[in-house]
């Protein structure tokens, strides 16, 4: 019972566009009829059995001819010959010479039905293989496990959901939009369904038909924060900044605790000139936020606030938070120098725009201040 595996950049293996693979001669080398058992890395905590398939073709090829051969790597998704020597040399560290023996082995997936170990639950595995690629940004992967899921069962709502998330990930809006129709068509009530197709639709420019998809959210479930925030996000977008205000008010009754929900309203109040408002929801927002990620980027949004206020003192004290949660930022060093500026600390204010044009020598700004700090000291 041979076993082979494989790993993610496999992925192609289990939507069925590749049926081959190149591996080191055994002692027992393949034969066309074997059984091939295929799990995802079998030596470690995520071992999964991901298909049985029968050996219809095996030719044996030396290391050598593999180096020069870029179609052959290409069928093996690689981008070259020279990917496929790098990887094998790491798979095969001090074994391989020139004529070092490997098998090419072609072969047919076969149906659960037919397998002869334990059988597994294809649609449930190869669905949960995408999401996990899909969390982790490998969109164009996982759009090939939810398209191969969605064959198997092509009315999973949960699946049709996914790959219009998906696409629209990766800019592809009619085709995720034509996904969440079809999901629509199954479960005509459920809102996430319709917030998802208006954030495509806005992300799209389609800006009207993302208001009345967003409206149709809310009449299903009015009190949901969620809904309610990306309501918000695109009446704001639609120019609507006080129906905006009022759906962030509502969402913080429901969820009162939500840092990014008081971010938002402080970020809408900001735009509104209301500059003392804007400070207080970003109050909140850090009592709830101080150790998330998020919170370098509100205290940097209060630091805006409290300069637009011509407070610079407190706006430096926000800015110096913002650079201690996230020095990387040099949009953080940038405004830290400005509020150094404001208050006439030349040299300090020097240091932080050199700082910021180290971590990104393109910020424009920050060469602009840094010459005028330049002319004051």
């Amino acid at each position: 019972m041979p076993i082979l595996s494989f790993s993610s950049r496999d992925i192609d293996l289990i939507t069925g566009k590749r049926t081959m693979t190149i591996r080191k001669r055994w002692k027992r080398p393949l034969k066309v009829g074997d059984r091939l058992h295929c799990y995802w890395n079998p030596v470690s905590k995520d071992k999964e059995k991901i298909f049985e398939a029968v050996v219809t073709e095996v030719e044996t090829v030396k290391f050598g001819q593999l180096r020069e051969n870029n179609e052959l790597a290409r069928e093996d998704g690689f981008r070259d010959a020279r990917e496929l020597e790098e990887e094998f040399r790491k798979m095969y560290p001090g074994q391989l010479e020139d004529d070092t023996e490997f098998q090419i082995i072609r072969f047919r997936k076969l149906p659960v039905e037919e397998w002869e170990g334990k059988k597994i639950d294809e649609k449930r595995m190869i669905t949960q293989r995408a999401d996990i690629l899909f969390e982790s940004g490998k969109f164009n992967k996982s759009e090939l496990c939810y398209t191969a899921a969605l064959k198997i069962d092509p009315e999973d709502v949960y699946i049709l959901n996914r790959l219009g998330d998906n696409l629209t990930r990766l800019g592809r809006f009619d085709e995720a939009l034509e996904h969440y129709r079809k999901a629509l068509m199954i479960e005509p009530e459920n809102p996430y369904i319709w917030n998802n197709m208006a954030i495509t639709l806005l992300n799209a420019e389609r800006t009207e038909e993302a208001l009345e998809a967003s409206e149709r959210t809310v009449k299903i479930n009015p009190e949901d924060p969620v809904l309610l925030y990306w309501r918000g996000v695109i009446l704001e977008v639609a120019e609507m900044p006080l129906k905006a205000l009022e759906c962030y008010e509502k969402a913080l009754e429901v969820d009162p605790r939500n840092p990014e929900l008081w971010n938002a309203r402080g970020n809408l109040l900001s735009e509104l000139g209301r500059m003392d408002d804007a400070i207080e929801s970003y109050n909140r927002a850090l009592e709830f936020a101080l150790e998330d990620e998020r919170g370098a980027h509100v205290w940097n949004r209060k630091g805006n606030a409290f300069l637009e206020l011509g407070r610079f003192d407190e706006a430096l004290e926000c800015y110096e938070k913002a650079v201690e949660m996230e020095p990387s930022s040099d949009v953080y060093w940038t405004n830290l120098g400005v509020a150094l500026l404001e208050l006439e600390r030349f040299e300090d204010a020097l240091e932080a725009f050199n700082r910021a044009l180290q971590l990104n020598p393109e910020n424009e700004d920050a060469e602009i201040l840094r010459e005028e700090c330049l002319e004051n000291l």
